[in-house]
């Protein structure tokens, strides 16, 4: 058996040669196998443009866990990993590089770019992959897949195809959000909301044939141009003579109608709103209602345009200026309010998004999203934590159609093909030789792109060979959990849902595990502009991949936000060295004949504790995992190993490992073996390298831990006796130490321990764990007696259930000091009394309580009250 743990655990040497023997010996690789119950996980796919965020550590490191503790349960696991095209955030990279040879995007053609496009991505779309695999992420990179793949291209013309045949995808004009500076359609996903400082202008719209007029407020004075109607509350009397007739609209002196429509707040401002169906989403809705005409009066560049008159040409903010200065010259500015709102930006290029009204693709959502709203009604479905379910409904119940198209060229291209002949419009999956309608071969296609967001939602089952009936779609679909961040469930999660049901008829997932984000120390979110962001490469390159790991699931509750401190990664990396060092002093003193199994009766009632305390770690930490609450998990582990394991158990055992004639020597070396391999084993999927570098030295059975079986819960290592009569000890370990500490005693110092009992239980449970017991109360010699018979009356003592401890340090031990120790617990006990009996002296407590918990009060009382009694008459004693 090797034995030659490093001295110190460096992780530098270890992981990525670690990984590297994963890799080569298969075991992230997941094969088709009817004899094994399939676990699935999909990687919500990164970008190919992304850099790991801590974002990205924490969704993967909980995967990972997910994935290694199903790995380790017997269950054929896949994670199915992949990464994302990214329409919009790939061609900023690209044209950014084109930019430094002096090149545009408009001296290329569609497919010189597109050549360049895919050089880009083979130069740099695999950096992330590398990146994640720094983690530690297990995933299955043999079937690694990326959006714009053949198999998964197929699937997305597919989808297209069917929807439109099925009248679920149409061509109209429709308000979309528009980014002027990367001239194309964007989704919400991409749209950030910030908090601007910004204005209210009013001003004075002259009613028709009148000398009145109507006040309005607008934060964008440059969309008044396009204005073509006033709408007022219809319940608003200020207003009711006004309906049906109309305003005129400055600067271009069209005439407009005044409407009446619910949507006016008649409380908020004048309660008179400007409508401009082209260039704001609800008054688009309101011009649907009372059939207005949609007057766009920008360009795509952000430019005035031609329906803009004199202001032509001018850029929207200059354009805004222009027509202020022209309003407050008629007379018709009223005033000028500061006003902060929220500002809707690209994510990309931070560019004031233009709501705008364009001729794009859409996918009618009303009929798709009944079955997703059906499928978490009747519990098919099911969010952890369940509060955002809510979210996930309301958005569902108040959908509106998905604009799927993008002026761009990198993505999939619309299979929609027009007849420059005759205008038939064509959709196909591959482009027709042919005009079905006139013949002609005057045919183009459609040179917009399809939203990003419109492939991934497949991703779930485009992955595994959908729509070809292949064995890994029939087998591993559908999947066992979606591991993703809140802040994507509108788009991401609601997608894959929908299309789920639609396209394969069953939902791509039973449960949707939501974690927070990752804040900086004083909970901000992090972001370049406030340059708080944490490279959780640098992290691993200084403490390693375990300790981030460990970290970012400490404490870390499902749907919480967590903040990110480098304490807790020091702690955690101190964690991970008091597991080595306690394996090194296991490891140097395990001997080759240690048997494999062991008669349960040849145990200590310290064996039989930690292996009891083992046990039911075992069940509660799987029982925990089975909820996905891998932090209280974790926090488990992490008490077990350093307090129960290390602290108690190790420190039990070591005059038993010294003394080579100690008939119960092999005991306690079966013991440590036994209980640090499956310790090792709950622990892996959280600190997988670590545990694995260990697991390697501590036996030879298995050649890896990813592939052990997952401890189960034994019935015969319960030992509930065994548990209260070493936690009676540790009682009163604690207690001797506490008054060592108090009395500054030094730790070297040694002195005689006598434990006094009259119960003959109590006196045998300390008699047979003198050994130990010894070593942890720094005793000199442990008497266990009945009475108080050879004890000096100066020696100090303390009191535990049913026993008192003495120890005849009156040399070292300032009398009054103690009298005045031993008067605080007394008020303490007695404190402890008064509470109970308050408890007990209440009738409706006494009355409602269950009996076992009135009856735990009524024993805590007697308890109380003996120990008392035992304070008082060491008071008494020391007084005399």
């Amino acid at each position: 058996m090797k034995r030659n743990l490093e001295t110190v655990y460096d992780p530098s040497k270890v992981e990525d040669r670690l990984y590297k023997k994963w890799e080569e010996k298969g075991y992230f690789h997941a094969e088709v196998d009817h004899d094994k119950e399939p676990y699935t996980i999909v990687i919500p796919p990164p970008n190919i443009t992304g850099q790991l965020h801590m974002g990205h550590a924490l969704d993967n490191t909980l995967q990972d866990i997910l994935i290694r503790w199903k790995r380790m349960q017997g269950y054929n696991a896949l994670w199915q990993p992949g990464t994302d095209h990214a329409s919009i955030a790939t061609e900023v990279k690209i044209l950014e590089a084109l930019a430094k040879e002096g090149i545009t995007k408009d001296m290329l053609t569609r497919e010189d770019f597109l050549e360049r496009a895919w050089e880009w991505k083979e130069q740099y779309g695999g950096r992330i992959v590398e990146q994640l695999k720094k983690l530690g992420s297990s995933c299955d990179w043999e079937r690694e897949r990326f959006t714009l793949d053949e198999g998964l291209s197929e699937a997305v013309l597919d989808v297209f195809v069917r929807l439109y045949e099925k009248g679920l995808i149409y061509k109209g004009s429709k308000i979309i959000n528009w980014c002027p500076t990367c001239e194309t359609t964007i989704s919400e996903a991409e749209v950030e909301h910030q908090e601007k400082a910004g204005h209210f202008w009013h001003f004075k719209y002259p009613i028709k044939d009148s000398d009145g007029f109507v006040e309005i407020a607008t934060t964008r004075p440059e969309t008044m141009l396009g204005d073509t109607a006033v709408a007022v509350n219809p319940e608003d009397e200020r207003y009711t003579d006004l309906i049906g007739k109309t305003v005129i609209l400055p600067l271009i002196n069209r005439e407009i109608p005044v409407i009446a429509d619910s949507y006016v707040d008649k409380e908020f401002g004048t309660g008179v709103v400007k409508i401009t169906p082209a260039h704001d989403p609800n008054d688009f809705e309101v011009g649907q209602r009372h059939n207005l005409e949609e007057i766009c009066v920008m360009n795509d560049d952000g430019t005035m345009n031609h329906l803009a008159g004199k202001y032509k040409d001018m850029v929207r903010y200059e354009a805004r200026k222009a027509m202020v200065a022209d309003m407050e010259e008629l007379g018709l500015l009223v005033k000028i309010e500061d006003h902060t709102h929220n500002v809707g930006t690209h994510d990309r290029c931070k560019c004031v998004v233009e709501p705008m009204v364009k001729q794009q693709w859409f996918v009618k959502m009303e009929e798709l999203a009944k079955p997703a709203i059906d499928a978490y009604k009747n519990g098919d479905l099911s969010f952890v934590p369940d509060r955002f379910a809510k979210t996930y409904l309301h958005w569902l119940e108040n959908i509106r159609d998905w604009c799927i198209s993008r002026q761009l060229w990198w993505g999939h291209r619309i299979p929609a093909y027009y007849c420059q002949d005759c205008g038939e419009m064509i959709i196909a999956k591959s482009a027709p030789e042919a005009c079905a309608k006139c013949n002609s071969n005057n045919v183009v296609q459609d040179p917009d792109c399809l939203d990003t967001w419109f492939s991934s939602a497949l991703w779930p089952f485009s992955t595994l060979g959908w729509p070809n009936q292949t064995e890994e779609f029939k087998y591993f679909y559908p999947t066992s959990v979606l591991v993703t961040g809140y802040d994507i469930i509108f788009f991401w999660v609601v997608r894959m849902v929908f299309s789920g049901l639609e396209h394969t008829g069953t939902l791509p997932f039973k449960d949707v595990f939501m974690h927070g984000i990752v804040r900086d120390s004083q909970g901000r979110k992090m972001s370049k502009s406030l340059g708080n962001g944490i490279d959780p490469l640098e992290v691993i390159d200084q403490y390693g991949a375990d300790p981030l790991r460990l970290t970012l699931v400490t404490g870390n509750a499902p749907g919480n936000d967590m903040r990110f401190y480098d304490e807790r990664v020091e702690a955690s990396r101190n964690f991970g060295n008091k597991i080595w060092n306690a394996s090194r002093f296991i490891l140097m003193n395990l001997e080759e004949d240690i048997p494999k199994e062991m008669d349960l009766n040849n145990l200590t009632k310290a064996d039989k504790w930690i292996l009891s305390k083992l046990n039911l770690l075992t069940k509660e930490v799987t029982d925990n995992m089975d909820k996905y609450e891998l932090g209280i998990a974790v926090q488990k582990l992490y008490d077990f190993f350093w307090e129960e394991f290390c602290d108690w158990y190790i420190e039990m055992v070591k005059p038993r490992l010294y003394n080579e004639e100690d008939e119960t020597r092999m005991a306690a070396l079966w013991t440590l073996k036994t209980v640090l391999i499956n310790a090792l084993k709950l622990l892996h999927p959280y600190m997988p390298f670590i545990t694995e570098e260990i697991f390697s030295f501590v036996q030879e059975e298995e050649e890896t831990i990813m592939l052990a079986s997952w401890p189960v819960y034994k019935d015969e290592w319960s030992f509930t006796s065994e548990e209260e009569e070493i936690e009676l000890m540790k009682g009163a370990i604690r207690s001797i130490r506490n008054i060592r500490a108090e009395m500054n005693v030094p730790p070297k110092k040694k002195a005689k321990v006598f434990v006094v009992s009259d119960e003959a239980a109590i006196r045998n449970t300390f008699e047979k764990g003198k050994v130990f017991f010894a070593t942890l109360a720094s005793a000199s010699e442990v008497i266990v007696q009945q009475g108080k018979e050879g004890i000096d009356d100066d020696a100090v003592s303390t009191v535990i259930p049913k026993a008192s401890i003495y120890m005849p340090f009156a040399e070292l031990v300032d009398i009054e000091k103690e009298i005045d120790r031993l008067a605080k617990e007394k008020d303490k006990l007695q404190s402890e009394i008064d509470r109970v009996e308050k408890k007990l002296g209440n009738e409706g407590f006494v009355a409602k309580a269950p009996e076992k918990v009135v009856q735990a009060e009524k024993e805590k009382k007697l308890k109380y009250e003996a120990m008392l009694a035992q304070v008082e008459e060491r008071l008494s004693n020391l007084k005399k």
